[in-house]
């Protein structure tokens, strides 16, 4: 295996300096806003209490960041094909700053979750542009390696998060989980200026297609805000429902006809015609869901079935970050050494697959030691699939389309995490309640010695405002434990069968050997035998 100082192979020598300088600023610039995500994800219960919200204030808090992330995406990977991505890049993390401020300025819910919109459309183009820039350095047989340390930094953003939010609530106040990540944004802005030095591609002509992006952002808009809001606030079998759903398909089919017809689509319909596309986007849907599911309900499994801190919450989930690091770390380097990649995505699908199952069976008295194994065995499965799936896409599309392909499997990850957190958050919250109304006699029994301040809180707590066990006798902490553990595991529960479908998928997917060329590379040849 050559070392990281040396030539990869042979004419294409790719020195440490050269890579790890600007790869460096990639890496802080999508840890914190990967953290960003992730950081308030233990705090959540605590903000929600004292803004005043309840479950569907917790939802929407989460669900809006990823919603900007979802539609906003194709639009970044299209941009990426046509304009300077350094600078794109830059402007991600902009928008990032400025969400990051209102963020942690917030006087009510509202606030809080338009704040978490502009954060989420700034981070998620930053992360899916990160994969494009490092495509252009790379060969993909020489990504696997990076995409292993990209896949690394992504977990311990993404369940590292919740310990340092933890932290950051306990000894200084929720506030600053949104503006500490404000200078460190600002140094990788800086970072990138000075050290980001791609390559030229070929020229194209800018033909943005503002259509495409106004049909499918509103039609995927509308899509994911039913999902979160039918059964809650109005019934799945209703008129409001019927003029969402019919809303967003009509949008959705605007979208498609209007992609036929113009020369540079936001999504180019060709890539559906490829077999690896079209199966790592299958693959990519139920990893989103059990990515992003993850580090909220675990958080709120931790706290509210366990009667743990934030602090405490996010380092109970650290067995979870030790599988997503040590698979994503062992098996990016074996893939490079190597070159062989599906036995690894095939047992990362498994691995998640056997973890949602075995999470779903726990219960809030369960030894957790055992519950610590589940989380492990999830988190190595994760982190095999993760950014795997982007690399293979990336190794058989055209180097022209490498911008819109790679945002297309983030987009697709991003809506099954969004999609999955709105289900499973809606799941929770139907099932907590049910199970806190069959044990309604029981909460006002122990309530009743309180007073009114008694009444009062076991009424809020069978309206659905989520509960701070601190403040709680232990009676009724002994309830809330018991409804909640049974609630988040039941929820883990009904998304396993959906993972199912990632591991037919990198079944069926093509055994591809990687591509020893950059993605500039690969541009020019594509070019050339246009000539």
């Amino acid at each position: 295996m050559p070392q990281l100082d040396e030539p990869v192979h042979a004419n294409k020598p790719i020195f440490r300096g050269e890579v790890f300088r600007p790869l460096s600023s990639l890496l802080m610039g999508m840890f914190v806003t990967i953290l960003s995500g992730t950081v308030i994800s233990t705090s959540l219960p605590v903000i929600v209490s004292e803004l005043g919200g309840g479950q569907d204030a917790f939802n929407w808090i989460v669900i809006s960041a990823l919603l900007a992330t979802t539609v906003s995406m194709p639009v970044w990977g299209k941009l990426a094909d046509l304009l300077d991505r350094k600078m794109l890049n830059q402007l991600c993390l902009l928008l990032f700053v400025v969400g990051s401020v209102i963020g942690g300025l917030a006087q009510d819910t509202a606030t809080l979750i338009a704040a978490r919109f502009i954060q989420g459309i700034g981070a998620g183009g930053h992360v899916g542009l990160s994969q494009v820039i490092i495509a252009d350095l790379l060969s993909p047989r020489e990504r696997g390696r990076y995409m292993g340390i990209f896949a690394a930094v992504m977990a311990l953003g993404t369940i590292g998060g919740p310990l340092l939010g933890g932290v950051i609530t306990d000894t200084v106040g929720w506030r600053w989980n949104f503006l500490v990540t404000i200078p460190i944004a600002l140094a990788t802005i800086a970072m990138l200026q000075f050290t980001l030095r791609l390559p030229e591609r070929p020229h194209r002509r800018m033909r943005i297609d503002y259509f495409g992006i106004v049909f499918l952002t509103s039609g995927v808009s509308l899509l994911l805000v039913w999902v979160s809001l039918a059964g809650s606030q109005f019934a799945f079998y209703s008129l409001t429902s019927a003029w969402m759903l019919g809303g967003s398909l009509v949008l959705l089919t605007l979208t498609v006809l209007t992609e036929l017809r113009v020369s540079e689509p936001i999504i180019p319909l060709s890539l559906f015609k490829d077999r690896t596309f079209v199966l790592s986007v299958l693959a990519s849907i139920p990893t989103g869901m059990t990515m992003f599911g993850t580090a909220i309900f675990l958080s709120q499994y931790m706290q509210l079935a366990r009667g743990a801190s934030p602090t405490q919450s996010g380092i109970m989930t650290l067995p979870m970050v030790a599988g997503m690091l040590l698979s994503t770390t062992i098996i990016g380097s074996l893939i490079s050494r190597t070159g062989r990649w599906k036995r690894y995505v095939v047992g990362g699908a498994i691995a998640q697959t056997v973890g949602l199952v075995l999470i779903g069976n726990i219960r809030f008295d369960t030894n957790f030691v055992l519950v610590s194994v589940c989380m492990f065995v999830l988190g190595a499965g994760v982190g095999a699939l993760m950014q795997n799936l982007v690399l293979i896409v990336q190794n058989t599309v055209k180097a022209v389309n490498l911008g819109v392909a790679s945002a297309g499997i983030a987009f697709f990850r991003s809506l099954g995490g969004t999609l999955g957190v709105s289900a499973m958050g809606a799941l929770l919250g139907a099932r907590a309640g049910a199970l806190i109304e069959a044990s309604a006699s029981r909460l006002q029994e122990a309530f009743a010695g309180l007073g009114a301040e008694g009444a009062s809180a076991a009424e809020a707590l069978l309206a659905g405002t989520l509960p701070q066990l601190a403040q709680l006798p232990q009676s009724v902490r002994a309830v809330i434990e018991s409804v909640y553990g049974r609630a988040v595991a039941d929820t883990f529960l009904a998304a396993a069968p959906l993972a199912l479908i990632a591991v037919v998928a990198v079944v069926l997917l093509p055994n591809a050997g990687l591509s020893q060329d950059t993605g500039v590379e690969r541009s020019v040849a594509e070019a050339a035998a246009q000539d």
